[in-house]
């Protein structure tokens, strides 16, 4: 069995009994919702029309959400229904980022994810889901798609059919027959800034209105309680897991590579410190923080969050022997602490606590900007002008135009997507990236640098240095903020 839904825009009128339906049936808090119908006008007075478009869960037969989840909250059923257990669910919000269609929310009851399940507890007794049952017109179909005599298989082969987002190759299984481009595609009919006694919030967010054959188009109904899921705290755990992976790396590259030195207890101490302020920054950002444990305990191993909390783990448990071979017990034994394969081991997992958000951002399809093949390497230059900025100020010189460099190409760079071109076009929007981040991240530190190497020994030694480091960490957070916020401002419904 593989269960799917059929949208027949052609009969929709927009009466709104699914999404009453599935909130009565699932007594689903107000703010929320799994089923809503989106309102979207062609046109100008007096030639206007209004079409209607029923959205929700796509039941994807490859699908994004259940890959990122860390604990399998999110499954795929043998029927083909992608369900969830709020049992099991964590708050992490990562399957709303992994989702392209904006289709799980967080229940504001229960902290919990949520989304349409296709009624299944309906299904699985032989009835159909109650937003077909109520549609006064028949333009929700449910129905089998490997039974070749169901009326939706029937439809699907004599109807013309589309779906949303196809290039995201998540094989969606909820199809529209006359869904056009005004009402699958988000950015072609942006939200109208007034209403007739009030005014739409207006910010980076707000979509160009865009025109097709000289007609404007808007959209009504468009939810809006998805955008910065991933807020602050994401941004400033990046920053801090950079510092604690680089603040490690940095000094045993070279002591790996210089057999007189060696990692200092301050570097291991800086690291572990940084490693905890990120793991606390994680947990709080959790909705259900007291099942953080569950990423370790309850694993679905395709999810990168699940993967790197066991590289953060290890990490940790790394570094801690560090500490304890230079101060406790194990000191004596064997000079543990400068042991080169400790070090080499303990600086491998620094560098995986440092890149791991790469492909973790990647399982993210919902973001387009996050789908870089640069953002891995770019994540280790962070870690290491990090470190640099720690424990070797001057390799800043070096590292800081590298990681300009690759903020230009992820910024202006090519962008397969519209959404992609978008999320970038609105890092440029304002003065922070390049007033913050360039400026005061990267010019300033660099022009303080060199300001001290051709002072040697004036004024004050040391303090460029030492302000270079700050301004130089203070634009890799905001770069952090930046990166963390622009895709989020793109709707995906």
């Amino acid at each position: 069995m593989n269960y799917g839904f059929l949208i027949d825009n052609t009969r929709c009128i927009g009466c709104h009994a699914c999404s009453v339906a599935c909130k009565v049936e699932h007594e689903v808090p107000l703010g929320v919702a799994r089923t809503w119908v989106k309102y979207v006008e062609k046109g100008e007075f007096p030639d206007t029309r209004r079409t209607f478009q029923v959205t929700r869960c796509n039941h994807c037969a490859d699908a994004p959400c259940v890959e990122i989840c860390p604990t399998s909250a999110l499954y795929k059923r043998h029927d083909g229904i992608v369900d969830f257990d709020p049992g099991r669910c964590i708050g992490c919000k990562a399957c709303m980022q992994g989702c392209p269609y904006d289709a799980i929310y967080i229940d504001p009851e229960t902290d919990t994810a949520a989304k349409c399940n296709f009624c299944a507890h309906k299904v699985e007794v032989g009835l159909s889901p109650p937003c077909v049952t109520v549609c006064p017109t028949q333009a929700i179909v449910a129905g089998d798609l490997d039974d070749p005599t169901s009326n939706l298989v029937q439809l699907l082969g004599r109807k013309p059919v589309q779906v949303r987002k196809p290039e995201k190759g998540t094989s969606p299984k909820l199809f529209y027959i006359e869904g056009d481009a005004a009402s699958l595609v988000p950015a072609a009919a942006p939200p109208p800034s007034d209403y007739m006694w009030a005014q739409a919030p207006q910010g980076p967010s707000a979509l160009p209105l865009t025109e097709e054959a000289g007609a404007p188009r808007r959209t009504w109904g468009v939810k809006e309680q998805h955008r910065n899921s991933w807020g602050w705290k994401v941004s400033a755990y990046l920053w801090t897991k950079s510092l604690a992976a680089g603040a490690f790396v940095v000094p045993a590259a070279g002591a790996l590579l210089d057999p007189l030195r060696s990692v200092s207890l301050g570097g291991v101490v800086l690291a572990l410190f940084f490693l905890a302020v990120t793991s606390v920054l994680l947990i709080a950002d959790l909705r259900q923080p007291k099942r953080f444990l569950w990423t370790l305990t309850k694993p679905q191993w395709r999810s990168w969050l699940t993967r790197g909390s066991y590289i953060l783990a290890g990490y940790g448990g790394l570094l801690t022997l560090q500490l304890a071979a230079r101060v406790g017990p194990l000191a004596p034994l064997f000079g543990l602490g400068e042991h080169r394969g400790l070090i080499a081991l303990t600086a491998l997992f620094g560098l995986g606590t440092a890149v791991y958000t790469a492909f973790l951002f990647g399982q993210a399809k919902g973001r387009d900007l996050w789908q870089s093949s640069l953002l891995a390497p770019h994540l280790v230059i962070q870690a290491l002008t990090a470190g640099a900025a720690l424990k070797a100020p001057r390799g800043l010189l070096w590292l800081l135009p590298i990681n300009a460099l690759l903020i230009a190409l992820e910024v202006w760079g090519r962008h397969p997507t519209a959404d992609g071109k978008r999320a970038a076009r609105l890092l440029t929007d304002g003065p922070w990236l390049a007033q913050g981040v360039f400026g005061l991240g990267h010019l300033v530190p660099v022009g303080l640098l060199i300001l001290q190497l051709r002072t040697p020994g004036g004024v004050g030694p040391g303090s460029f240095t030492a302000l270079a480091a700050g301004f130089a960490l203070g634009g890799l957070l905001l770069w952090e903020h930046l990166f963390v916020w622009a895709p989020q401002q793109v709707p995906n419904a």
